[in-house]
């Protein structure tokens, strides 16, 4: 793990307009990852998580402070340059798997590869490796609907690593599965993070996972701070 960050924001600021009412939800926050890092951040619901999330993964835009990654700033990118460094280098898991349902997994995996101009050969040889990697070389050519919530998770899992992106943003990734397919995707994201060195941001609600992180931060009245101990 080198020291160079590859995931910066440095004095972030987000409000929001409620009847007028300017509403804070981010008030200064500073976060630095570096190169295969793993950072759980965690904080009570409505703290404003999944908005930092949106904003570190260049989705939206703070109105104050600066979000890089790899030392490029979002808010100095146009709108098809900010959709071709994302997709080289951020990777995004969420709660639901939000894969297409009319596509086979083999298709939702290879479809960033196929974005970004891959050919079509690699881009399903990228994706057949990746899915044999999260043990899903058996279900290449089923739908979403023929795949159980765990495969769905591990399908949507496999498309984010994909491209070998710099850094991959999760939203409660275990949230919607039973304890032991959590258990087990857990393991798996682990394993992923420690054999390709891909950083990993995850927003998590569950002390458990936190703990597997390297670092946790907690956000709490619009900024982070280091959790130094976590109690189960």
């Amino acid at each position: 793990m080198t020291n160079n960050p590859i995931l910066t924001a440095d004095s972030v600021v987000r409000e929001y307009s409620q009847g007028g009412t300017s509403i804070p939800v981010l008030s200064g926050v500073n976060l630095s990852v570096g190169h295969g890092e793993k950072v759980a951040i965690v904080g009570a619901s409505g703290s404003g998580k999944t908005t930092l999330l949106n904003l570190l993964g260049g989705l939206d835009d703070p109105d104050k402070g600066r979000i890089a990654v790899n030392d490029k700033s979002w808010t100095n990118l146009g709108a098809s340059e900010r959709a071709i460094w994302r997709n080289q280098h951020i990777g995004f898991v969420y709660q639901f798997h939000h894969l297409l349902n009319e596509f086979s997994a083999l298709e939702n995996v290879a479809l960033p590869l196929l974005i970004g101009d891959c050919s079509v050969n690699k881009s399903r040889q990228q994706a057949t490796s990746l899915l044999e990697r999260v043990g899903l070389g058996h279900r290449l050519n089923h739908t979403p609907a023929e795949l159980s919530g765990g495969e769905r998770q591990r399908v949507a899992v496999a498309r984010a690593l994909v491209n070998e992106p710099s850094v991959v943003l999760m939203d409660e990734p275990t949230g919607n599965l039973d304890p032991i397919t959590a258990k087990t995707m857990l393991e798996l994201l682990l394993d992923l993070n420690q054999s390709l060195g891909i950083a990993f941001v995850l927003v998590t609600h569950d002390d458990n996972i936190a703990q597997q992180m390297d670092r946790t931060v907690i956000l709490e009245m619009g900024q982070l701070k280091l959790r130094e101990s976590l109690i189960v």
